[in-house]
């Protein structure tokens, strides 16, 4: 079977570019043949939008069904899931709070007119906050009450605490049943959720086409004057990143693992480029192994179990950008981010990071989750897609690390001792 070519970001980047100009160029008013170009773009950028909605509500529940199946019914899963659980969550809770304290900081959505806050929707900030608070009346005990749905057809149709919830309890409740109608369902789920990720590859090959249109229709609004916020906007990701990265992750090391985090990093590099190059966790499998156990020493017993498993549900880097950008797109619109706002971020950001497949821009799915149930217009995605793929990059090398870091602090915590005792490899 011939290797599967490798996607190139620069179709991407040049759509990113092209719409820059193009939108700056035409603003909302040119047109040809009585067609504005501005309404052209909104057209296109729409569908796409509405493609990437498409496919939430599947890839979503199939993705956690059969990953929780896998590990409900696995019998060396015991203890270690307990440890390995609390990692994940504690690290992905981390790097969200940490985007949190970046965002809040440097408030990089402040800097957008009016006018570029209406490419979406032609309310006002006023009326559209208006609108999030008469209709979705948030508040802690709502939010928390949305969490278990009295409904699951409800759920369905974009409740997506209460789809998560469902698809974790129907998970673990379909591990425990009987051989044959296990096999049975798990297969049918695992068939779902592999149609999804065809559906999402067929409609990510018109990824270049969906971001110069939704780009160009931001520019047209804002003009060039958003390179300045979206420039912030990368430099808050990236900081937020760089904290938990080169920080929080390397104390969790020093202090609970008692490992050099330096040797750490150097066994881990050939992973941490290849998912730089690739945006793709999914696709960094086979390399993370390898240096996990071959470099880092963990046993393969720990390795064949935390680091799959890091890869389909822990996504602490993307976490921490969806909560960073769901919080810039509320501050673009003029929301005022009242505590209960900024919590229900939080936990959305939390629990949708668990069903983000492992591709590239896997991120712009959940972030139109985010949106929906938070009650912004999900056209907002359009502002983050000049900058996105640099930082799906840079985020996917996160999400890996924090993976490795998961598996060395297991190992140590269940007593091996030639963990990262090895310093005589290159740095790739």
């Amino acid at each position: 079977m011939g290797k599967k070519k490798r996607k190139s970001p620069w179709k991407v980047l040049i759509a990113i570019v092209l719409g820059i100009i193009c939108g700056s160029m035409t603003g909302t008013t040119s047109s040809i043949f009585d067609i504005t170009f501005y309404s052209l773009y909104d057209l296109i950028g729409k569908l796409f939008i509405n493609a990437l909605m498409l496919i939430v509500v599947p890839l979503v529940s199939s993705s956690i069904i059969t990953g929780i199946a896998r590990i409900g019914n696995d019998s060396s899963f015991g203890r270690l899931g307990l440890k390995i659980f609390s990692f994940y969550i504690g690290t992905s809770l981390l790097a969200i709070l940490i985007g949190l304290m970046c965002v809040n900081l440097l408030n990089p959505g402040s800097g957008f007119t009016e006018g570029a806050t209406n490419f979406v929707t032609h309310q006002t900030s006023a009326e559209l906050q208006a609108d999030i608070v008469s209709q979705k009346n948030l508040s802690i005990t709502n939010v928390i009450l949305q969490i278990i749905p009295s409904n699951i057809v409800d759920a369905f149709h974009g409740q997506m605490l209460g789809l998560i919830f469902f698809s974790l309890m129907f998970g673990y409740a379909l591990s425990k049943i009987e051989h044959h109608p296990l096999s049975v369902l798990v297969g049918f789920w695992q068939g779902i959720f592999q149609t999804m990720l065809v559906m999402t590859d067929m409609i990510m090959h018109f990824l270049p086409i969906g971001v110069f249109c939704l780009v160009a229709k931001s520019f047209a609004n804002s003009g060039l004057e958003s390179l300045q916020s979206l420039a912030l906007f990368f430099v808050t990701v990236l900081l937020g990143l760089a904290i938990f990265s080169f920080i929080a992750l390397p104390l969790l090391l020093k202090v609970m693992g008692r490992v050099n985090p330096r040797n750490h990093f150097r066994a881990m590099s050939p992973a941490l480029i290849t998912a730089f190059s690739t945006s793709s966790s999914s696709a960094t499998l086979p390399v993370t192994i390898e240096c996990v156990e071959k470099r880092a020493g963990v046993s393969n017993r720990i390795c064949s179990l935390v680091v799959p498993l890091g890869t389909s549900i822990n996504m602490s880097g993307s976490a921490l950008y969806e909560c960073v950008a769901a919080m810039f797109l509320a501050q673009v619109y003029g929301i005022e981010l009242s505590f209960t706002m900024q919590f229900s971020i939080v936990l959305l950001s939390l629990v949708t990071s668990i069903g983000i497949a492992g591709i590239p821009s896997a991120s712009i799915v959940a972030i139109v989750v985010i949106l929906k149930a938070i009650g912004l217009p999900v056209e907002g995605v359009g502002l983050l897609f000049a900058v996105d793929r640099l930082l799906d990059m840079c985020r996917t090398s996160v999400n890996v690390f924090s993976d490795s870091c998961c598996a060395v602090l297991v190992a140590k915590s269940e007593g091996e001792k030639d963990v990262l005792t090895r310093t005589d490899f290159d740095v790739i």
